[in-house]
């Protein structure tokens, strides 16, 4: 059974910068690509980003392109994401997500919360101005 767990969500400031991480267990790592999504008190849950099993290939909401990074360490098992310059707007219970499809077969919609049949208990980021 695949276990995520992810952390390092908190309280901020505006601008500030948080770092995720998400350790997963219970199979094998290297070969799945992963997903960071985020749902905010009202809303629907959406892609954040996403990176390819090898971690070559990256994927990010136009929301948090430049402000936002992630990258994974295999020999780890975890994936982070790098969130800079905060903005109120980024509050929201951020959830890592990792696919059941393999290698490159993960990455035709990586952006779909359809993709990703494991997902974590998410972390809370709340972003004060």
């Amino acid at each position: 059974q695949v276990q995520l767990v992810e952390s390092g969500g908190g309280l901020v400031q505006a601008g500030a910068s948080v770092k995720l991480s998400c350790a997963a267990s219970g199979r094998a790592f290297s070969p799945y690509a992963m997903g960071w999504f985020r749902q905010a008190p009202g809303k629907e849950r959406e892609f954040v980003a996403a990176i390819s099993w090898g971690g070559s290939r990256t994927r990010y909401a136009d929301s948090v392109k430049g402000r936002f990074t992630i990258s994974r360490d295999n020999a780890k098992n975890t994936v982070y994401l790098q969130m800079n310059s905060l903005k109120p707007d980024d509050t929201a219970v951020y959830y890592c997500a990792a696919p059941l499809a393999v290698y490159d077969s993960a990455w035709v919609a990586p952006d779909r919360s359809s993709t990703y049949p494991f997902w974590g208990q998410g972390t809370q980021v709340t972003v004060s101005s």
